[in-house]
């Protein structure tokens, strides 16, 4: 029987885990990384923080020009999570192509989920079992098996 893999992901990080052993921790079976994400996403929401609005909602007559250079800093984090969902994608594409697991949990970060959730293939989603809008990719292994599998090490 292949394995459930568990994968957990957000705008620019994706862990996948899977089951070896019930009553065992899970284990890493590889991680992707967005390095343009984490690398520009603090220019990216410095530029957009930079230029918005003041609080009281007068910006004058240069409100028009800080909301098109606000939404386009937030167009190109857009551009980069959705890029990053079709490579995430991509991968899980190919493993279960390969066989690798039969059963696919998805838990992540709300709106990547639903990034993810459009570019998945048929292939892939009809292995998905079970989706949670959470993110929990700063969990560590152990805690991750506890909250994910329960006490028994099984998947809930």
């Amino acid at each position: 029987m292949q394995p459930t893999w568990i994968v957990l992901a957000d705008k620019g990080r994706a862990r996948i885990l899977q089951m070896n052993q019930p009553g065992r921790d899970l284990e890493e079976v590889e991680e992707l990384t967005d390095a343009a994400a984490h690398a520009h996403n603090a220019d990216f929401r410095h530029d957009a923080t930079g230029r918005r609005a003041p609080a009281d909602g007068y910006a004058g007559p240069q409100t028009m020009q800080g909301n098109a250079t606000t939404s386009a800093g937030e167009d190109k984090l857009d551009h980069e999570a959705e890029r990053f969902a079709r490579q995430v994608a991509e991968r899980l594409a190919e493993a279960r192509r390969e066989q690798r697991y039969e059963r696919l949990r998805i838990v992540a970060a709300p709106k990547f989920l639903g990034r993810l959730r459009k570019v998945l293939p048929h292939e892939v989603s009809d292995a998905v079992v079970e989706e949670i809008d959470k993110d929990l990719l700063q969990l560590d292994r152990r805690e991750l098996t506890q909250r994910l599998c329960g006490d028994n090490g099984r998947p809930s």
